[in-house]
């Protein structure tokens, strides 16, 4: 019975892993890089830094001291500037339903205002000294590492797309429990490895992964079907939140405002019809510093233009606190007189059930800082090997002893399989830098260009699965993976050639998120180099026994 139920559990990991597989490794490789997403957006949003303001504008003491600060710390937009920014609002978004003004983080950062328009949302930058207009478009529009994300949990598919990768998850859940059930000795595999030996080393490196990243690969999949619960299941949420007095039926607003309980509640405030100034908005922003907040880096004025109009400061998330429950702080003004009305400071908060914040925190890492990120993507990047090795290694064994399990079908379907396999390995990775490359290569005017991007990445990616259809298989993983090093390897280059923006420019900046991304390129690039470089050893060794 035993041996039956491991024999069970075997053909249960093998094929629920293999059909799994091909669309898992391009989800956990895409999920493993939104880790990076706010580096990657501002790598590929290429903004310029602002031009230095002229000596005369300010004494020579006041612009060394300037200097200093800029040195010390984010560059901060002046009261000139914010005057500026809301009087240009006034004049070209007037009946705009909120504006938004994104504030500087860094030394040459731009005052970016945005604002809803019918004719698609409206842009500019200012100088963040001297409020003066700069030219648009300021960057590249783009989705950056949002794309990544996105495709992470909804392959870009809407709702279909979100079950897809919900039944893709529930698979992964089952792969792993059944790879637990199959391997006796899995533990004791871990610290064996075997190189050179054909299906043997495949099957190493897939245990070693498997073992290393298993409570990782549990958390995460765990974690990602659990926040979208409502979504899956939502018949419980419909039975717990019924029909309310007033006959509204939203069950998932009632259940968000009873999770929110503890958090500060939003201001009701309806338009009056009567017309009124924004107030200056330095001192509010010096108010929210006072309070002990974060830098701010965001303000959102809602119903502007009327004597009702809000003024919400948005602040940054600390990253490094004690707990994982940190939401990020936010002030609430009067629009018209400044006076304060709510604050919510950084913290771990106090909602009625913290398990669903927990849950995010811990599927979106936002807690923990830097450090806790890089241990996020490199253990993604083992369960990406880990699913990878799986997958490849079914065409190993099936290439060196058949068990026909198709009849006289097996051939055929056999190499359909080596030709996903290598279009889900090799072509998601190609893809992905794919992505970068078409951000720098489309013209920065191009309408609509982010939707552009999107469109090249899948592009590539459905070009690596007909290249894998025409090629042999051992000259089509070869070819992939050395164009999908070389892109990596010069994405400098490109990036270089396209803005003239490069790796020194980013250090002497002090810029390290858009220098990491380059460096992880290279990385990367070199880690692809050496795969191909094993591939096409591996492809020369029957060659030269063969000539012998």
């Amino acid at each position: 019975m035993k041996a039956g139920f491991r024999q069970r559990m075997s053909g249960l990991h093998t094929w629920c892993g293999l059909v799994a597989g091909w669309l898992l490794c391009a989800i956990l490789l895409t999920g493993t890089l939104s880790v990076w997403r706010q580096p990657i957006t501002l790598w590929m949003q290429a903004r310029p830094a602002v031009p230095s303001a002229p000596a005369a504008a300010a004494p020579a003491a006041a612009a060394s001291a300037a200097a200093a600060s800029a040195a010390a710390a984010p560059a901060a937009a002046s009261s000139a500037a914010l005057r500026a920014a809301a009087g240009y609002l006034a004049v070209h978004a007037e009946g705009a339903r909120f504006w938004r003004i994104e504030l500087p983080q860094r030394s040459g950062d731009a005052l970016l205002l945005a604002w809803p328009a019918s004719g698609g949302d409206g842009m500019q930058a200012m100088d963040p000294a001297t409020g003066a207009l700069l030219p648009m478009p300021w960057g590249r529009e783009t989705q950056g590492g949002r794309h990544f994300m996105s495709f992470h949990y909804a392959l870009h598919g809407g709702m279909a797309g979100f079950w897809v990768v919900g039944w893709v998850t529930m698979c992964m859940l089952v792969a792993l429990v059944s790879g637990v059930a199959v391997h006796r000795r899995i533990f004791a595999d871990f610290f064996t490895f075997r190189p050179g030996k054909g299906q043997r080393s495949w099957l190493d490196a897939h245990n070693a992964t498997a073992v290393l990243t298993l409570p990782f690969l549990f958390m995460i999949a765990y974690t990602g079907l659990s926040i979208f619960y409502t979504s899956y299941m939502p018949w419980p949420l419909q039975a717990a939140y019924a029909t309310d007095a007033n006959g509204a039926n939203d069950a998932y607003a009632r259940m968000q405002s009873e999770l929110s309980a503890g958090e500060a509640a939003p201001l009701p405030r309806p338009r009056t019809g009567t017309a009124a100034a924004l107030h200056d908005l330095a001192p509010m922003l010096q108010q929210v510093r006072d309070l002990g907040a974060s830098a701010p880096w965001m303000v959102v004025v809602e119903q502007p233009g009327d004597a009702a109009m809000l003024v919400r400061v948005h602040g940054t998330a600390p990253q490094d606190g004690p707990g994982l429950l940190m939401h990020a702080p936010q002030a609430s003004f009067d629009g018209a007189t400044g006076a304060l009305l709510q604050a919510q400071l950084a913290g771990g908060g106090k909602s009625a059930s913290p398990v669903h914040g927990v849950l995010n925190a811990l599927h979106l890492v936002t807690f923990g800082g830097w450090t806790m990120k890089w241990l996020y993507f490199a253990s993604g990047l083992m369960g990406t090997a880990m699913v990878a090795t799986g997958t490849v290694l079914f065409s190993v064994k099936r290439r060196k002893k058949s068990a026909m399990e198709f009849g006289a079908c097996t051939p055929p379907i056999y190499r359909a399989i080596e030709v996903l396999n290598i279009a889900a390995v090799a072509g998601i990775a190609l893809a992905c830098i794919a992505y970068f490359w078409v951000n720098r290569l489309l013209p920065a005017s191009l309408a609509d260009r982010q939707h552009w991007e999107i469109r090249g990445f899948f592009g590539v990616w459905l070009a690596t699965l007909a290249h894998a259809a025409l090629r042999p298989a051992a000259r089509a993983w070869l070819e992939q993976l050395a164009c999908a090093a070389l892109l990596c390897l010069l994405l400098p280059l490109l990036n270089l050639c396209t803005t003239g923006q490069h790796l020194g420019v980013y250090a002497l900046a002090g810029d390290w998120q858009r220098a990491g991304v380059e460096l992880a390129a290279l990385a990367l690039g070199l880690a692809l180099s050496a795969m191909a470089w094993h591939v096409w050893r591996g492809g020369q060794a029957p060659m030269a026994k063969a000539r012998a």
